[in-house]
């Protein structure tokens, strides 16, 4: 591997295990007392193409872990390494399905481990403070409480408003709008936010056991005919994410075609506005009430889908989908 290339690394297709990614950090003899457990996922999966099947197993190990130790050993916390093209979705996946009372932190590295300038010790070190960090136990109402966190360049997000903003940069994790909800400095993990890591709804991780119901983005822009929204219909969408204009809007086109999608199928088809621009709410106008249009909230439009598609696997009316973004 050539360790100045930040960009085509991948193109070799090399896999680094568990175990040398610590031996490589350093992570044991900093963590004196502590046993690092090591569970490689086989095979291993590049995080472009993972699935709702590998997020079950992913939830499925962290339940394991934490309720009966792995393999007898009790574990304080998780640290789990993912590729950052869809680290966001996973983590926000874990906080959807995972009530533990044990921190669950996902983390990743935008250069290479055997990079130059690579970030990945620095990320896992912090990574596992935080994992390691004194929780409080009341985790329903105190926000220094466990939960899923995405921990990367020093900083701890929420998996609920962590978005990549860049494609290169290694401080490419933001939450835009709310901001992180703590820091890591040296060797001390402080929360700074009151806003709780884990979200008030909870799923079943069984629900992504056999894959989720369908559903699609569509991406707004002008001009947009409409064509986008039928085409999901024709594909067999349970659900569309609108990724619309700055508010919360899409073409008159979209919009005609979204009410032509919930009409025609009954409200088989379930439809929710997010929007483009990453940031801010959706509010839920007299507009998106008319059409049947549920308003998403601040959640991105791939947070959006993964919400919409958990509620759709539950068999959620109509009015309770409503709610949980409304309360997301």
């Amino acid at each position: 591997m050539d360790e100045f290339d930040f960009m085509d690394y991948n193109a070799t297709d090399e896999r680094v295990s568990g175990q040398r990614i610590l031996d490589q950090s350093g992570i044991s003899e900093i963590f004196h007392g502590a046993k690092p457990v090591i569970y490689d996922f086989q095979p291993p999966i590049d995080s472009t193409a993972i699935q709702p099947q590998d997020w079950f197993t992913i939830a499925q190990t962290c339940n394991t872990m934490a309720q009966k130790g792995y393999p007898k050993d009790k574990i304080e916390g998780i640290v789990v390494g993912h590729g950052t093209a869809s680290l966001e979705e996973t983590a926000w996946v874990l906080s959807l399905v995972l009530d533990l009372d044990i921190p669950v932190v996902v983390t990743g590295c935008m250069r290479p481990l055997n990079g130059k300038s690579s970030e990945a010790a620095a990320n896992l070190l912090a990574a596992f403070r935080v994992a390691s960090h004194e929780f409080s136990k009341d985790k329903h109402t105190h926000p220094n409480s466990p939960g899923v966190f995405v921990v990367i360049n020093d900083e701890i997000h929420s998996p609920r408003t962590v978005t990549k903003t860049n494609t290169l940069r290694v401080g490419a994790f933001q939450s835009p709008w709310r901001g992180p909800i703590g820091y890591v400095d040296g060797d001390m993990v402080n929360i700074t936010s009151q806003l709780l890591s884990s979200p008030r709804n909870k799923f079943s991780p069984d629900l992504l056991r056999d894959g989720l119901p369908r559903v699609d983005i569509v991406y707004s822009h002008t001009g947009s005919d409409g064509a986008m929204v039928r085409a999901c219909v024709a594909a067999g969408a349970r659900g569309i994410v609108s990724a619309g204009f700055g508010p919360g809007l899409g073409t008159p086109a979209e919009i005609a075609a979204f009410g032509e999608a919930i009409e025609d199928s009954n409200g088989q088809v379930t439809v929710v506005q997010s929007s483009r621009l990453g940031a801010g709410v959706v509010v839920d106008s007299k507009q998106h009430q008319d059409l049947g249009i549920i308003a998403g909230n601040d959640l991105n439009p791939q947070k959006a889908r993964i919400l919409l598609a958990l509620c759709l696997a539950s068999s959620w009316t109509h009015e309770q989908i409503r709610k949980t973004f409304e309360l997301a």
